[in-house]
């Protein structure tokens, strides 16, 4: 889904989003889905926070406005249920303050140079192992848990091979950050988790199975570190707030 923003007249002669084109970019599915989760995570973090029945009110009704621009985005939501599940969602205080989910994943290559991957039980989609970074490991061990818990193989992280933003690239429709690490495959055998995947099996980069989830965004990291190559931590260039003009290229 892509929409245009509405031509309007200029009310400040120095600044023309003609003669400057970045200030006023098209909106498309993607933006309203950050505005909405921005707006979603102030609203809860201040529900969580505040002890003031006015400032409640506020951010309940900036929480509706964040649900329906979700819900613009996203076909399948429904603003009332968003803003219902968000309210039930907030906490009281630091555990109440919003923050991305984590998921911990895994670029597990073999002798013949071929990467792991996993047919994803609910979407079908074939993507590297990965899991929500649970309570009580470090991210290096969810890593090794979830390669094993998915594959049955066990490995060895050796490295970061990069922080990515999960919501940025449309991995997924919720805020996330993904831990992506390399491993070395040190033993165990094949054997899908028979709930969370379809199927599972070693790939080479010119037989990559399809639909692969992002892959313009990590094969070509995933595939340089299992050949070897030594690199720094790969990570999202930081951007401009959408909502917000750079006035300082005008």
């Amino acid at each position: 889904m892509e929409k245009n923003p509405e031509t309007k007249p200029d009310t400040n002669p120095g600044v023309n989003p003609a003669h400057n084109p970045s200030l006023n970019p098209p909106v498309v599915a993607s933006d309203l889905l950050r505005w909405a989760e921005t707006l979603s995570g102030i609203a809860r973090t201040g529900l969580g926070f505040t002890q003031s029945l006015y400032e409640k009110e506020r951010f309940e009704e900036v929480l509706h406005v964040a649900a329906d621009i979700r819900a613009a985005a996203i076909e399948e939501a429904e603003a009332d249920v968003l803003y219902e599940d968000w309210l039930v969602s907030v906490g009281s205080g630091v555990p109440g303050y919003v923050t991305p989910k984590v998921a911990v994943a895994a670029i597990v290559g073999n002798e013949a140079g071929e990467i792991l991957l996993t047919q994803r039980a609910d979407s079908g989609v074939w993507l590297y192992p990965v899991g929500w970074a649970d309570i009580g490991y470090s991210p290096s061990e969810v890593a090794m848990k979830e390669v094993l818990e998915e594959t049955g193989i066990e490995c060895e992280p050796l490295s970061l091979v990069a922080v990515l933003d999960g919501m940025r690239f449309g991995f997924v429709h919720l805020p996330l950050y993904s831990l992506l690490f390399h491993c070395r495959m040190t033993g165990g055998e094949l054997k899908g988790h028979p709930l969370e995947t379809r199927a599972v099996g070693f790939f080479a980069r010119d037989a990559l199975p399809q639909p692969l989830a992002g892959a313009s965004r990590w094969v070509d990291l995933a595939f340089r570190a299992i050949d070897g190559e030594s690199f720094p931590s790969d990570f999202d260039a930081p951007r401009m707030p959408t909502w917000r003009g750079d006035i300082t290229t005008i």
